[in-house]
């Protein structure tokens, strides 16, 4: 039997008299019977107990003593069987199996099954006094919603009229201070908003109605949309009411973002819900990503089919190799990202994908976008840097870079697909460790010759296979080592790589990163401001990058 009882949780009441307690199976967790053990199953959680026949047989026991009913079972005498039972309440309550609840009270399904103190929650729901509000108070979705507060174990709702709503729309509000949801249903769909006071939760409703385009029309008698969107705005209630977590926090849910609202969306046809992040949504702003795979998550959130302000980033179709390349859809064009890996070249379309939004929306100076204020910073740099046309110095020989592995792979597979020998010049700024490389066209800005080779490479072979796909592409961009910091971040290379190994050259140009932004700051003189929306256009796509702790820069008069 797993544990060693070290732990040992009581199996009976704990204390005597008023506030006494003991521990209860929480009600929904299904077990299954083993061979040599046991297979409990819980909300968000399960557990395996093995290595001993008698474990079945203890079972029946345990479960006796830790049923929903208000009464404590008699101590168990037995020193072994008592240790054994102790042992397997420990494990139980690890995985939040069990919870405490008063002796002489039902332990009820709900909230018991979720509750840290079920008493507690359920004093809470009973003493709210739940307002439904609906233009139609007699409407399916107000007295679904009603009936579902109500099942819930709160107090009769009051149902009222507000011919101001929207016809489909529902606002929910109960506790004190208030909290509120606002249901939305209509002929094909709608949603439940974020628990919050009152007026934002309207707020929140009108906005999202505005941004989904919901159809307002007659649900069909036969749909099952009111009652599912009123279950799911009652749970999100009632959870908010009991201070319970509320069902669209992020937890293992990688598409949702904390500090953001996650909006439930529902489709009539099929019948189904799930939660959303609203980026553009009232919250705080973000700390910036701390490695690649959050700043991807973020990533994900603002190319959100349903709620985001970016055309997702995706492979389609494209190839994946000899480079990764990745399509999306701007306000002018198609735009094509390429780097070595396709994380790298999802962030690099992220970004120049916002750019090109913002400067559709906006008006104003073009912004520069990073996922954190280096990586804004960096590629702000090379593009000041390129614009300049600062005279470079002579050209350098082949061996400069061709000993290098990266800059060689990619030259080399650049010729392959070419059918010749690429077409390069590379190039040393004067007084400055800033190398600049041209490749059929394609430019690049860094520390090395070698890196700036392989980048300029690396964005001409983006240009061909996008080409070579059948995609006509109005923009094009790929790496560069300003997101080298983040794709490091976390990793240690193993030691028996060299630069070879796309992890060894990232941590690399992450090492090199911070002189080479201290000598283009130099080369250019540029300083930057944080962008700021101009126009109501652009306000969204600010609440969504600063929702993401993404940074947006723009040069300063003197800078440029």
């Amino acid at each position: 039997m797993t544990g060693d009882g070290s732990a040992a949780a009581p199996t009976t009441a704990q204390g005597v008299g008023p506030g006494a307690v003991r521990p209860h199976l929480r009600p929904g967790v299904a077990v299954t019977p083993l061979r040599e053990g046991l297979h409990l199953r819980g909300r968000g959680t399960s557990l395996t107990l093995e290595g001993s026949r008698a474990l079945p047989a203890l079972w029946k026991l345990l479960a006796a003593r830790l049923a929903p009913g208000p009464e404590a079972a008699e101590p168990v005498t037995e020193p072994k069987v008592a240790a054994a039972l102790a042992t397997v309440t420990a494990r139980l309550r690890e995985h939040d199996l069990i919870v405490d609840h008063p002796v002489g009270a039902w332990l009820s399904d709900w909230p018991g099954a979720v509750a840290d103190e079920p008493g507690v929650a359920a004093a809470a729901l009973a003493a709210a006094r739940p307002v439904v509000a609906a233009a139609d108070p007699d409407g399916p979705s107000a007295r679904a919603v009603a009936r579902a507060l109500a099942a819930g174990g709160t107090a009769a709702p009051t149902v009222v009229a507000e011919p101001g709503l929207p016809a489909g729309r529902v606002v929910a509000s109960a506790g004190e201070p208030p909290v509120a949801v606002a249901v939305q249903c209509g002929a094909d769909g709608g949603f439940v908003t974020e628990p919050a006071d009152p007026g934002r939760a309207r707020a929140d409703a009108t906005a999202l109605a505005a941004r989904l385009g919901t159809d307002p029309g007659a649900v069909r008698a036969v749909s099952a949309l009111p009652v599912l969107l009123a279950a799911a705005a009652a749970q999100r209630l009632l959870c908010a009411v009991a201070g319970l977590p509320d069902p669209g926090e992020p937890g293992d849910d990688p598409r949702l973002l904390g500090g953001r609202p996650a909006v439930l969306l529902a489709e009539a046809r099929p019948a189904r819900a799930e939660h959303h992040p609203w980026v553009a949504g009232p919250g705080p702003v973000a700390a910036p990503p701390g490695d690649l795979a959050e700043a991807l998550r973020r990533v994900t959130a603002l190319g959100d089919a349903r709620l985001g302000v970016l055309d997702a980033p995706a492979p389609g179709e494209l190839p994946q190799l000899p480079t990764a390349l990745v399509s999306c859809g701007t306000p002018t064009g198609t735009l094509v990202a390429g780097a070595a890996r396709t994380d790298l070249a999802r962030l690099a379309a992220a970004c120049r994908s916002a750019e090109l939004h913002l400067a559709a929306v906006d008006g104003g100076a073009a912004p520069v976008v990073g996922a954190d204020p280096d990586h804004a910073l960096g590629r702000a740099l090379r593009r000041a840097a390129l614009a300049r046309a600062v005279p470079p110095g002579p050209a350098l020989p082949e061996a400069a870079w061709r000993e290098h592995p990266q800059a060689a792979h990619w030259w080399e597979t650049l010729a392959r697909c070419l059918g010749r020998p690429p077409v390069l010049t590379v190039s040393q700024f004067a007084d400055e460790l800033v190398f600049l490389a041209e490749v059929e066209g394609a430019r690049a800005l860094e520390a090395t010759a070698a890196d700036a080779v392989a980048h300029a490479a690396l964005a001409a072979l983006t240009r061909l296979l996008a080409r070579s796909s059948g995609l006509t592409a109005a923009h094009h961009t790929g790496l560069t080592g300003a997101a080298a910091p983040l794709a490091a971040a976390g990793r240690q290379p193993a030691a028996w790589t060299d630069e070879g190994w796309t992890d060894r050259w990232l941590a690399e140009l992450a090492d090199r990163e911070p002189d080479l932004r201290a000598d283009l700051g130099r080369l250019t003189g540029l300083r930057t401001t944080p962008w700021r929306p101009a126009t109501p256009a652009a306000r969204p796509f600010a609440n969504a990058l600063d929702g993401c702790g993404f940074t947006a820069l723009v040069p300063t008069g003197d800078g440029r």
